[in-house]
């Protein structure tokens, strides 16, 4: 395990077995919480796979992601101006 910025960073080996189904370490289980049942996503870059829990909620998964491209910006202004350009 390896601490972070964002929190403890785990590395472990995993098998494929012959049915290419996978056991998720116990450790990495009870890090995230999971239990039977439960969904994960999966996403495949380049020559590495990533799995992470599907979020309960989309709407607070997603709530904030972007912020930091409005820093430093009247967002108030920013609609007024775009709203006059619908009037165009």
């Amino acid at each position: 395990m390896q601490n972070t910025k964002e929190g403890i960073k785990m590395k472990t080996m995993i098998k494929v077995s012959s049915k290419y189904q996978i056991v998720i370490p116990r450790e990495v289980r009870e890090k995230l919480n999971l239990k039977t049942g439960d969904k994960l996503i999966i996403k495949a870059n380049n020559e590495k796979i990533i799995i992470y829990p599907q979020p309960k909620s989309y709407a607070k998964y997603s709530l904030g992601l972007g912020k930091e491209i409005w820093q430093g910006v009247d967002t108030t202004e920013y609609v007024k101006k775009e709203r006059q350009t619908w009037k165009s």
